[in-house]
């Protein structure tokens, strides 16, 4: 019979089940917004951390910040996730810079606004290589770095569920296409001692997300679609205020600590209700 290597942890203190010392954890688009929540909220938690980044100087700067901050190791590196040797090169400067990962955040992720026909090829193919092929790259990489196992964290988004506003097909498809890959990375990488999850936000206000709206009203004004229509999907909170990007990072910290030692496959929706 194959053995799962996943422990009993039902003895352990509330205390150890949310401590992340001695794990190194890497976060893609983690130099800002969501990403940087994320990052923030491992550290405390104890984990070392690498900010993967487009953008290599926003990421190293993010990660002195975090290093003085949390007093943990941190390091900024640059990563393309549509770009498989991109991934691995980083990877390998993150772990010879703290360590062996053990938990991997695929967080970048785009969603530029245009109608079906009016979207070209070029624009289609780009959404999916980031939202995507970039998880599949991430977790691909992360698992052949985990010899001991570890946690894969896709941020999936409540456009995985359902569909969200006029102009979002390529970005609604490509999360609809990273929730299936949770479930199936689950039940592949479980005889490796690796738990993926996902987790779904709706809408949250971060720098990227906030210009990229604006982008997309703007594009659904000038087709004749009415922009109000867009926040008015993407908003629907059941509790009273939009959420923020420590509400999901949270829920990340969650899902990469031992406290969900039992769960793997599943997308947690961190939408305030909105997908009820």
């Amino acid at each position: 019979m194959m053995s799962f290597p996943f422990p009993d942890v039902s003895s352990h203190p509330l205390s150890a089940l949310t401590d992340l010392t001695g794990r190194a954890a890497l976060v893609t688009g983690g130099a800002q917004g969501l990403g940087r929540a994320i990052a923030d909220r491992l550290a405390e938690a104890g984990a070392s951390i690498a900010i993967a980044d487009l953008d290599e100087g926003r990421s190293r700067a993010a990660a002195a910040e975090i290093a003085e901050r949390f007093a943990v190791r941190a390091v900024g590196v640059r990563m393309d996730v549509t770009d498989s040797a991109s991934v691995a090169a980083a990877a390998e400067v993150a772990e010879a810079a703290i360590g062996a990962l053990g938990v991997w955040v695929n967080n970048a992720g785009i969603f530029p606004s245009q109608s079906l026909l009016e979207m070209s090829d070029e624009t289609w193919e780009q959404v999916f290589a980031v939202n995507t092929r970039g998880v599949r790259n991430g977790a691909r990489e992360a698992a052949r770095r985990m010899p001991h196992g570890g946690v894969i964290v896709n941020i999936v988004s409540t456009a995985g569920f359902r569909g969200t506003a006029p102009g979002l097909s390529a970005y609604v498809s490509s999360k609809h296409a990273v929730r299936g890959l949770t479930k199936q990375l689950a039940l592949e990488l479980a005889p490796l001692g690796i738990r993926v999850l996902g987790v779904a936000p709706s809408y949250v206000p971060t720098e990227g997300n906030m210009a990229m709206a604006a982008a997309a009203m703007e594009q659904m004004a000038a087709a004749g679609i009415d922009p109000s229509t867009m926040p008015a999907a993407m908003s629907q909170s059941l509790i009273g205020r939009q959420g923020r990007p420590d509400d999901i990072a949270r829920v990340v910290l969650f899902c990469a600590s031992d406290l969900s030692m039992v769960m793997t496959g599943s997308t947690l929706l961190a939408d305030a209700g909105e997908t009820i």
